[in-house]
């Protein structure tokens, strides 16, 4: 039995050695993940050269504020009485603040070509008076501003006398590294010159709120303040990132703008200072799991057309309200945000196909992008009042004294005046304000009519509320409580 155990064992080494085993037999080992370098010296060595350090000057002028707190220490709703010491202190201490101040900041960036073009952040040197740069071994030089984008926080400036032959680093494929991949960080942390710090990419396509355009790698190579600007690198030296950002409650939680939304970025601060982007003319948001109940969605999926804005692309084309758009030229439209990115990078001009769900079947446009020229945002409003409904909203009729006090260009329809805490209205995101225009399809123009809908709605279904906020539309689904 021992012998005949050994020749089977024997065999099966045999069959494995010479990739003769048949599927099912054996189970081969899987592939081995590519280790961590015994080093990143090599790498830090030959980037360390292209980072730079940056610090700014800007003049702060105090005057405008000081003269206000003179001028309230003399009025007659002071605090302090016209004996009180206090106010002679006060008066005394403002009348000593001087008129200006200069405010100095640190930051990083990197050279991207011989001429001395170097990448930043938009907020290290926006507002700056003076911009100084300096490289490894402590040379310094000044630069000026080439072109800035606030909206996705990066810039470039320009070395004035740069010296000749400057390494610089090139820019990578940041939609091909992975969760998981090894990178390092290069930059000026409170002033330490030159740290270089190690760590992963934790994630990808992260929204954080900084902007219209957010996509964030996110790592957690240690990013500190001072960081702001610097490069995040691969193992190959090639810029997958620019540190922008850190999430100041947590550790090891770090964020890089994508090397690729810079690619698109660059050219045009290069050329004109600034970016210009595309806009079909519509206002989208997510398509939750509420939202694709509603629309009889087997998922959530696509960009919710809120609004279409006049006179645009979209409206010409003939999209719609309500329309879910899927597709995008070609790229599939998974969640919302990755839809205003796509249109941004398209250059005005262009021709671009748009397919979207309207009622369960597909429909796809032609269309030319135009230049965005403004963007909207929302704000909330506030007011107290009337009738009430099981979804722990209270509205009122709209009219024009409560739409002037709640900034409102309309004069009818239905308005939040009260949102119950831990009601499913509340839980549905409803805010003071909100103008309520339409409820699953049907128009709200009175409270009559709210209230006769909200009355023939099931329980434990999915209500689809349209509605206006400050100049902004957008859809709202609650469900109705059962109890």
């Amino acid at each position: 039995m021992h012998k005949r155990n050994l020749i089977i064992s024997l065999l099966a080494c045999a069959l494995l050695t010479l990739g003769a085993v048949t599927p099912g037999f054996l189970v081969s080992a899987p592939a081995q993940a590519a280790l961590a370098p015994e080093t990143f010296a090599d790498l830090a060595q030959k980037a360390s050269p292209s980072v730079v350090n940056i610090s700014t000057e800007k003049k702060i002028d105090t005057s405008r504020n000081r003269g206000r707190m003179r001028e309230f220490f003399g009025q007659r709703n002071s605090p302090f009485g016209p004996d009180d010491p206090f106010r002679e202190f006060f008066e005394k201490f403002f009348g000593d603040i001087p008129k200006s101040f200069k405010h100095r900041s640190l930051g990083s960036g990197f050279v991207i070509d011989a001429q001395g073009l170097i990448l930043t952040n938009n907020h290290v040197v926006e507002g700056s008076d003076k911009i100084k740069v300096k490289l490894v071994g402590g040379k310094e030089y000044q630069a000026t501003i080439k072109g800035r984008d606030p909206k996705t926080d990066l810039a470039l400036i320009q070395i004035t006398n740069p010296p000749q032959n400057l390494p610089f680093l090139v820019m990578g494929d940041s939609d091909a590294i992975r969760v998981g991949d090894w990178v390092i960080a290069v930059g000026n942390p409170f002033g330490l010159s030159h740290t270089v710090t190690q760590g992963i990419i934790s994630a990808k396509g992260r929204v954080i709120g900084a902007g219209p355009y957010d996509n964030f790698l996110q790592t957690d190579a240690s990013i500190n303040p001072g960081n702001s600007g610097g490069p995040l690198l691969n193992l190959k030296g090639e810029v997958v990132g620019i540190n922008t950002a850190i999430l100041a409650t947590g550790q090891g939680i770090g964020f890089a703008t994508p090397s690729n939304m810079a690619k698109t970025v660059i050219p045009q601060l290069k050329e004109k200072g600034k970016v210009t982007r595309g806009m079909i003319g519509v206002q989208v948001q997510n398509v939750t799991p509420e939202l694709a109940k509603s629309f009889n969605m087997a998922e959530p999926r696509g960009a919710l057309v809120a609004e279409v804005n006049p006179g645009t692309p979209a409206e010409k084309a003939g999209i719609h309200r309500e329309d879910i758009i899927i597709e995008y030229n070609g790229h599939p439209i998974h969640e919302m945000n990755e839809l205003p990115r796509l249109v941004a990078q398209t250059a005005p001009g262009t021709k671009v196909t748009v397919k979207v769900l309207r009622q369960g079947k597909e429909k796809t446009f032609t269309l030319t992008i135009t230049e965005l020229k403004d963007e909207r945002q929302a704000k909330g409003g506030g007011e107290e009042g009337a009738e009430s409904s099981p979804l722990g909203l209270t509205v009122k009729d709209l009219n024009p004294n409560l739409a002037q006090r709640l900034r409102l260009k309309d004069t009818k329809g239905v308005v939040v005046i009260q949102v119950e805490p831990g009601s499913a209205a509340a839980d549905a995101g409803f805010r003071l304000g909100d103008l309520i225009e339409e409820i699953n399809g049907q128009t709200v123009g009175s409270v009559n009519d709210y209230q006769k809908i909200i009355s023939h709605l099931k329980k434990g279904t999915v209500a689809r509320f349209y509605l206006k906020r400050q100049n902004r539309k957008l859809y709202l689904t609650v469900e109705i409580p059962k109890g």
